[in-house]
Formats: structure tokens, C-alpha cells, sequence
């Protein structure tokens, strides 16, 4: 049984490394957007986190599974489903660490824009060496309570027959016919989070040097 559970916590692990991976860069790109004064790119970003976050994540993964079946009769590899599955979560999560970025960013005294123009700062270099910093502390508690959920949300593969550990769990469950499947299973989630918070908090401390 914990031989099974591990292949599944595998499949877990890859799942929630990939979404960060590609979700945090995404999100960054998608927040800028979002803030652009080019009106049209504004509205598609703005459109692009209305959806993501108003409609469930099961949702958008079935759509991406069976989509391109269904709207151009288009046979996908078996390994499609995998593809389907960080796509969806990296869409997803982009759409919410946007807004976290985004919210950090406006948070920004403009004052300290001013100040680094005056000190012969470029864009760039403002963003890069003032903003950034003061945004990463300012965020890191809304983003961890989304990484922290995101270890959750991974046992939502399980719609696209993905053999994940919360899949893994029901199964043996099933065979079994017993609970202690899902104890385990509980018990493993409740570990990962654990370790994420810590982390996290590690972190933070070491931004403390940065006040408000």
C-alpha cells in the first residue's frame, strides 16, 4: 500500500512543482497586463482572471481534456492528459498569484518611483531592486496560503484519471474497503503543508529587514 501511495505522492509532487514553475512567472506577465495602459491588453487580462477564478478548476481541466475532441474532432495522445493537467493548474493559478501581484505592486508608495527616477534609476531598475523586494514581502502570506492550497487542489487530477495520491488512496480504499487509505493520505498532505509553512515563514523572517 505505501508503495502505491508513493508512486501517487510522486505524480503529487510533479503536479505542484510544475504549476509553480510556470504559474508564477505567468502570473507576473498576466498582472502587468492587468495594469498596462494599453486599454485592449488591460481588458483580455482582466477577462483572462475574471474566468479563471469565477469558474472551478475541475471545470477548466475537463475542458481542456476533452476540448479539443469535442470542438475539432482531434484524437489527443494518451499522455494528452498529463499535458491537459499542468496546463490547466498553471492557467489557473497564474489568474490568482496575478491578482496577489498586482495588489502588491499598487501597494507601492508612488513617491518611491519619483525617488528613483531622480536617482537616475531606469524602469527596470526600479522594479528589479526597490519594488520587487518590498512586493515579495508584502505578498508572501496571500501567496503562501495559495501554494498551501494548491497542495490540496492537486488531488483534482484525479478527474482526468490521473493516478495521483488522493486517486491512489481511493482505490486501495475501494480494494480494501477500509478508511485507513485516506488517513494516510490526510496524514501526508497535512506533512507537505506543514513543511511548506515552514519554509515560508523562514522566508518571510528573512525579509523582515525590508519594513513597511
Amino acid at each position: 500500500m505505501l508503495g502505491l501511495m508513493g508512486q501517487g505522492l510522486m505524480l503529487t509532487g510533479q503536479i505542484f512543482v510544475v504549476t509553480l514553475v510556470g504559474a508564477l512567472p505567468l502570473g507576473v506577465l498576466v498582472a502587468l497586463a492587468r495594469m498596462s495602459r494599453f486599454k485592449p491588453l488591460a481588458v483580455i487580462a482582466t477577462l483572462y482572471i475574471s474566468i479563471l477564478r469565477g469558474t472551478p478548476l475541475m471545470l477548466q481541466l475537463m475542458a481542456l481534456m476533452f476540448g479539443p475532441y469535442y470542438l475539432f474532432g482531434a484524437q489527443m495522445g494518451a499522455d494528452w492528459k498529463f499535458w491537459a493537467c499542468d496546463i490547466g493548474f498553471i492557467l489557473n493559478y497564474a489568474a490568482y498569484f496575478a491578482e496577489i501581484y498586482r495588489s502588491g505592486i499598487q501597494s507601492i508608495p508612488r513617491g518611491q518611483y519619483e525617488a528613483a527616477q531622480v536617482l537616475g534609476y531606469t524602469r527596470a531598475q526600479t522594479f528589479m531592486k526597490i519594488v520587487l523586494p518590498q512586493v515579495v514581502k508584502r505578498i508572501l502570506p496571500a501567496m503562501g496560503n495559495e501554494i498551501i492550497t494548491l497542495v490540496k487542489d492537486t488531488s483534482l487530477a484525479f478527474v482526468l484519471g490521473i493516478m495521483e495520491m488522493f486517486t491512489r488512496a481511493q482505490a486501495i480504499a475501494a480494494s480494501q474497503v477500509s478508511l485507513v487509505p485516506y488517513a494516510i493520505a490526510a496524514a501526508i498532505y497535512w506533512v507537505c503543508c506543514l513543511i511548506i509553512e515552514f519554509i515560508l515563514n523562514r522566508v518571510e523572517k528573512k525579509l523582515d529587514y525590508y519594513h513597511d
